[in-house]
């Protein structure tokens, strides 16, 4: 895979630095899967460089992610059977039937990767502006370390719009802390990025307009540590959060994330894997605008 169509890969500074543009600005780099399995073999291909020592991972246009693609042109063609159905939906449990499918499909493509590139070896960084919502969550987390612009706002809506539990890769208690975690799920409501620095979950907030020019200057002082220490670094953050129950709440949350599917199913006599309409919920059209979660604020 020399060239991307969803993504732009380039390497800086005598090739320490590896930059990965999601590259779908007019979706708000939504997700879908022709997008992911190009990020993985990118973060892969990241990783297997020797000469790369930091991965920046940043959004084109005005967001960094709007989360998963519910239902573009381009999402559409990747599902259809057919000649230009992406080649995964015919393998990872793409040919079994029921709940199976969904499980073995999402388990491969939006947790098992989320947590392979959360254990990359090298050091990551998200520079994230604009959207963050719910997948685009999860991608920012995998990263070691978050620095924003000052557009950036964070919102997991899956809860109060599609009516599950959050998205697969289930981080949200270490990000937000459990109680903040639980109000920003129930509510739909959204983090400001002073808020998200304010709780650690952000490292740097960066002028509108310079995120990009920072982000690399911030990249230079990390890529001038050796190598091992940097790594060590890491992993010695990384099992102590394992050790803490990190890995195995991400399994459990995701077994529940599937359940809530299997529930919507049963609930809409197979017709839908989520809340829609049909089933009582509100069409995106209909659903509360996200607005910042504010102190005095019900």
């Amino acid at each position: 895979m020399s060239e991307y169509r969803w993504l732009l890969y380039d390497v800086t500074d005598d090739g320490t630095i590896a930059t990965i543009t999601l590259n779908r600005p007019r979706q708000r780099n939504a997700q879908h899967r022709g997008l992911l399995v190009e990020l993985d073999h990118a973060f892969l291909r990241a990783e297997a460089d020797d000469a790369v020592k930091v991965v920046i991972l940043r959004g084109a246009g005005p967001a960094f992610s709007s989360g998963h693609d519910l239902g573009s042109a381009d999402a559409r063609a990747d599902m259809t059977p057919g000649p230009g159905q992406h080649p995964t939906y015919q393998a990872y449990g793409g040919t079994r039937t029921g709940v199976e499918q969904l499980w073995l499909q999402e388990w491969h493509f939006f947790l098992r990767n989320t947590r392979r590139w959360r254990d990359l070896r090298k050091i990551t960084i998200a520079a994230v502006q604009g959207q963050v919502y719910a997948a685009g969550l999860m991608l920012m987390w995998a990263c070691d370390l978050i620095v924003a612009d000052e557009t950036a706002e964070f919102a997991d809506v899956v809860g109060a719009r599609l009516g599950m539990c959050g998205v697969e890769y289930f981080a949200h208690p270490w990000e937000f802390g459990p109680r903040k975690a639980k109000e920003l799920l129930l509510t739909g409501d959204s983090l400001t990025v002073d808020e998200a620095y304010r709780l650690g979950m952000v490292s740097k907030v960066f002028p509108a307009g310079r995120l990009e020019e920072d982000t690399l200057a911030f990249a230079r002082r990390i890529a001038r540590l050796p190598g091992p220490a940097a790594l060590m670094i890491k992993e010695a953050v990384n099992q102590t959060q394992d050790n803490q129950g990190f890995y195995n709440s991400l399994q459990a949350a995701f077994t529940l994330h599937e359940l809530n599917h299997a529930h919507w199913a049963v609930a809409s006599e197979g017709g839908a894997y989520v809340w829609t309409p049909e089933a009582g919920g509100l069409s995106y059209k209909d659903a509360e605008p996200i607005r910042p979660a504010e102190r005095s604020r019900p």
